[in-house]
């Protein structure tokens, strides 16, 4: 099964609107699989959903995180179970904070890579300089409330340029919720998983293979048969999401050196890209334009 997560929340634990109850009622209104709880520098509301969902069982899967609010950069953190000190952060050497967090079982990510900082916000946009980005697990392509071509357009293009050249980095996205507000519309993160599974294990099995959809609904699955890749949509029923006919969609192939563009119907050949090839598939509603981007689906390794 396909299950929709949340991974970038806030509460008032940090400087959010919800109480940490507010939010857990807010995502299971939604129908959401499992969400994270991401405050700035603080794990204080980890106990507080936990025990939450103990005394009032819910339909939903809760993640512990939390996002390092720096001067040089906002860096999520997902399956955090315990605090990481900080305070003698290099911003020319993050990977010392990457490894120790990842020590503790975290995965790694950079958020909202390219939000506008100073003056307007200090310290939201990535400003830390990363060598080795075998220390970090994904890229928060779309942080939605953010502007599409200034902030997460250039966001896409960091993490495609980085997968493409060889970085084993997933894809992600978040609400950055501070408040009630729709998530119709917005893109979602989706991973595979066991009804009743672990969540936390199996969003580490996801991102650490790359085995990510961020989506506003329906999912496009790429099948490779040994000779040709072909293509079918699962529609997700994300609320605030119309499905359209397969004939609306349009699917891009984007390789280090060229753009495949297709139909859900068509079947492309595997000798149409080079050896070991490596391919980002996206699904777009009729016109191949970022404004049109409904889903970009796991990289795939020929």
């Amino acid at each position: 099964m396909y299950k929709r997560l949340e991974l970038h929340n806030h509460t008032n634990e940090s400087d959010a609107v919800f109480t940490c109850k507010e939010l857990t009622d807010f995502m299971v209104a939604d129908q959401v699989d499992a969400f994270a709880l991401t405050d700035h520098n603080t794990i204080s509301g980890h106990c507080k959903i936990k025990n939450y969902l103990k005394e009032h069982p819910q339909p939903i899967d809760f993640i512990p995180g939390m996002e390092y609010t720096t001067y040089y950069g906002h860096i999520l953190c997902l399956n955090l179970t315990e605090y990481v000190p900080w305070e003698n952060i290099n911003r020319h050497k993050p990977e010392l904070l990457f490894r120790a967090a990842r020590k503790k079982g975290a995965l790694v990510g950079v958020a909202h890579p390219y939000s506008f900082g100073w003056p307007f916000a200090q310290g939201c946009r990535f400003e830390m300089t990363i060598t080795d980005y075998s220390c970090c697990d994904f890229i928060e392509i779309f942080n939605n409330p953010e502007p599409l071509h200034e902030v997460n357009e250039k966001g896409v293009k960091l993490w495609e340029n980085l997968v493409l050249s060889g970085e084993k980095l997933a894809a992600t996205c978040g609400m950055d919720l501070h408040g009630d507000s729709t998530l119709h519309g917005h893109y979602s993160t989706y991973i595979q998983g066991e009804p009743h599974g672990d969540v936390c294990q199996e969003l580490s099995d996801a991102i650490h293979n790359q085995c990510t959809w961020v989506c506003k609904g329906p999912l496009l699955e790429v099948h490779n048969d040994g000779e040709a890749l072909t293509f079918t949509i699962h529609q997700t029923g994300k609320p605030g999401y119309e499905p359209l006919t397969g004939d609306d969609y349009k699917i891009t192939l984007r390789t280090k050196d060229r753009v495949i563009t297709c139909n859900v119907s068509d079947r492309i050949p595997l000798a149409s890209f080079a050896e070991h090839a490596i391919i980002i598939p996206m699904l777009f509603e009729k016109e191949t334009i970022i404004e049109n981007l409904v889903c970009t689906s796991p990289v795939m390794h020929l």
